[in-house]
């Protein structure tokens, strides 16, 4: 198993599905897209995720949430702009997915990629965002439904 981060795998994340629903391999991947190219596929949680082939063609180390921050629409990739700009209210993500304009108030979510036998495998991303320095989102979230069940009792 190669692993980028040494916490993928089957037992520690998902494996990345195409629109047909078959297993993301690595290399056949990279053969039928190219450098800078960001195509959406089955992430964590069933999400739509982003996999991100670098100017060096290989997978980005990373992938990218398609749900928008603000009310939960899918945000495409604009390739001739070069960012993500949501449909529902125009907010716009440069191409790591950091927001650059509003209405929505975070970064798209980060998974991280690992390949397991070839396959493409998402991990949670718990670390700092290296896109703002900031905790990850979704660490927001979840300390925030801690705080309400202890003070729910």
């Amino acid at each position: 198993m190669a692993s980028f981060y040494g916490s993928g795998g089957a037992g520690g994340g998902t494996i990345a599905k195409d629109a047909l629903g078959n297993d993301v391999i690595e290399a056949a991947w990279l053969k039928t897209h190219g450098p800078g190219d960001r195509t959406l596929t089955q992430g964590l949680k069933g999400d739509p995720t982003y996999l991100v082939v670098e100017n060096d063609k290989t997978l980005a180390t990373y992938g990218i949430n398609a749900v928008c921050t603000h009310l939960g629409c899918v945000v495409p990739w604009n390739a001739a702009e070069k960012k993500f700009i949501c449909p529902c209210h125009g907010s716009q993500y440069n191409n790591q997915g950091k927001v650059v304009r509003g209405p929505a108030p975070l970064s798209l979510a980060l998974a991280h990629v690992d390949i397991d036998d070839g396959k493409v495998v998402f991990v949670p991303w718990v670390e700092t965002d290296f896109r703002t320095g900031d905790a990850p989102w979704l660490s927001f979230f979840i300390k925030s439904v801690q705080i309400s069940k202890a003070s729910n009792g």
